[in-house]
């Protein structure tokens, strides 16, 4: 099954930035897709994930906030 997973983030946000980099690492070792988003360019993003940011889902489900929990991440795209 293929994977995908996205970052949900603001800008100017540290943790964002090492969440950001902690998935493209992980992401890139495991050949998955990834993307950002900007919690502060939808109302609905930022009212569900404003103030847990960075949120980490996968295929599209929440999977974690605030930091990536890489030997977690890695067994659900495993």
């Amino acid at each position: 099954m293929a994977h995908e997973v996205t970052v949900m983030s603001r800008v100017g946000c540290h943790l964002c930035e090492v969440a950001e980099a902690d998935v493209a690492r992980i992401c890139g070792e495991l050949a998955v897709p990834w993307k950002t988003e900007d919690v502060d360019t939808d109302p609905e993003w930022r009212a569900e994930y404003g103030d847990r940011v960075p949120v980490i889902l996968v295929d599209g489900a929440e999977h974690g906030y605030w930091r990536v929990e890489e030997d977690r991440l890695r067994k659900a795209l495993a």
